[in-house]
C-alpha cells in the first residue's frame, strides 16, 4: 500500500509540473481520481489523500522558494532580489520513500478499547498491536486525532499521528510575566523578565558539536564515494534530530519556569539576512547563523506556551540591539560586538545580548499596556 501510494503521489506531482502548478484540489481530483484508483489500486480515501499530499508538498516548496529569493549584483554592484516561484523548479517533486497518509476513522482507528490499531490496506483492514505507552493519554477523549502518516524504517512500522487539544485561551489582562528572549549563537537564548532577572543559555557546547558535524561532512564530501554519500545522509538526520532536541529542551525549560499566563516576546526575524556582506563575522559563524533553526525554536515555544495558557509575541527587531534600556538613546556605536558589551553615553553598560533581551521585554510590556504594534523609533543625541 505504501509503495502504491508513493507512486500515486509521484503521478500527481508530474501532473502538477506539466500543468502550470494548479494547486486546486477540485480540479486535480476531477482529472486524476479515476486514474489513481485504477492504475494504483487505491481505495477512494487513499486516492484523495495522495492528491492532498502532493498539493501540500508543493505548497511547502512554494513557501520555501518565496523565503529564499534569487540574489545578484547589478551593474552598480548593488544586491538585487528576484522572488522565486514554482516555475523555478527544473523537475517534478519526487516522493522517494514509501508512505501513506491515513484519515482518522476511515483509514485507521483504535479498536478493542484502544488496545489494537485497525488500518485500511489495498484489500482489507488489518488489526495490529502497537507500542505506545506514552500515547495512552491521547485516547482519553480530550484530544482530536488528525490524518496520520504510515512509514517503515529498517523493518519497523511507524504511525505518526498529529493530535490537537482545546486549551484555555490566553488573556492579556491576566498576564503574570513578560519575558523578552534574545536568540543568538554565543548564547542560544538570553531571557529577561519583568523582575529584572536574566538567564543565559550558552551556545558554546552546541557550537563545538556543530563544528564536528561540519568537519565530518567536509571530509565525506571530499571523498564523493557512494558510501560517503550514504554516510552524509545519515549524519544529516542525526544532526537534525539533535538540533530538534536542543530546541525542545530550551522551549520546555522556559515554559515550565514561568508557568501559566506568561507572555514570551521574540524578535520577528522574517526577512533578516545573515549573509557575509551584512555581518562582520567569520565564515564559520555565518554558516552557523544561516543553519541554526531559530524558527523551529519559535514554533516549539509557541505550541508549548499555548498548552500552558501563555502566548508568544513577535515584535520588530529594529534597534533592539542599539537602544539603551536606561535612557532610550539609540546609537549603533554603543555596542561593541567583539567584547559583547553595550556602553551608553549616559553611563549605563551591560552585556549586549542582555540589552537586546531587555529591549524586547520592554516592547512586550508596551503591548500589554495597549500598544498593538510596539517598536522603537530612533532618538539621536547631540553628538549625532
Amino acid at each position: 500500500m505504501t509503495e502504491q501510494y508513493r507512486q500515486a503521489c509521484n503521478r500527481v506531482s508530474l501532473y502538477l509540473f506539466d500543468n502550470s502548478f494548479n494547486l486546486t484540489y477540485q480540479s486535480l481530483n476531477k482529472a486524476l481520481y479515476s486514474n489513481l484508483r485504477s492504475q494504483f489500486g487505491l481505495k477512494s480515501q487513499l486516492a484523495q489523500s495522495s492528491i492532498k499530499t502532493a498539493i501540500a508538498r508543493y505548497k511547502t516548496v512554494k513557501q520555501q522558494l518565496f523565503q529564499n529569493p534569487y540574489r545578484y549584483k547589478d551593474e552598480k554592484g548593488n544586491w538585487q532580489r528576484i522572488t522565486k516561484t514554482l516555475e523555478w523548479l527544473w523537475k517534478p517533486i519526487c516522493f522517494a520513500r514509501p508512505q501513506a497518509d491515513l484519515v482518522r476513522n476511515r483509514d485507521y482507528s483504535f479498536v478493542d478499547n484502544g488496545q489494537m490499531l485497525s488500518i485500511n490496506t489495498l484489500r482489507k483492514r488489518t488489526k495490529c498491536s502497537f507500542e505506545g505507552k506514552h500515547f495512552a493519554e491521547c485516547l482519553d477523549g480530550t484530544y482530536h486525532l488528525g490524518t496520520a502518516k504510515l512509514v517503515e524504517l529498517q523493518g519497523l512500522w511507524y504511525l505518526h499521528i498529529p493530535v490537537t487539544k482545546a486549551v484555555d485561551d490566553f488573556q492579556k489582562e491576566n498576564v503574570h510575566h513578560v519575558v523578552g528572549i534574545d536568540r543568538g549563537l554565543r548564547f542560544l537564548t538570553v531571557s529577561y523578565d519583568e523582575q529584572g532577572k536574566t538567564e543565559f543559555i550558552s551556545g558554546k557546547k552546541m557550537a563545538t558539536k556543530r563544528h564536528k558535524f561540519q568537519e565530518v561532512r567536509r571530509q565525506l564530501q571530499a571523498k564523493g564515494t557512494k558510501s560517503a554519500k550514504c554516510r552524509l545522509k545519515a549524519i544529516s538526520g542525526r544532526e537534525n534530530r539533535w538540533m530538534t532536541d536542543v530546541n525542545h529542551q530550551i522551549s520546555k525549560t522556559l515554559v515550565e519556569k514561568y508557568g501559566k499566563d506568561t507572555l514570551f516576546v521574540l524578535e520577528d526575524l522574517t526577512g533578516i539576512s545573515f549573509d557575509e556582506g551584512k555581518l562582520s563575522r567569520t565564515t564559520r559563524q555565518n554558516d552557523d547563523l544561516r543553519s541554526w533553526s531559530f524558527y523551529q525554536l519559535e514554533q516549539f515555544l509557541t505550541y508549548k506556551a499555548h498548552e500552558n495558557r501563555s502566548e508568544v509575541l513577535k515584535v520588530s527587531a529594529k534597534y533592539t540591539s542599539q537602544r539603551c534600556p536606561k535612557c532610550g538613546t539609540i546609537h549603533k556605536e554603543n555596542r561593541d560586538h567583539h567584547r559583547h558589551l553595550y556602553h551608553c553615553q549616559c553611563g549605563y553598560q551591560s552585556n549586549d545580548d542582555r540589552v537586546g533581551a531587555m529591549n524586547i521585554q520592554h516592547l512586550g510590556s508596551l503591548w500589554i499596556s495597549g500598544n498593538n504594534h510596539p517598536q522603537y523609533e530612533r532618538i539621536t543625541t547631540a553628538q549625532e
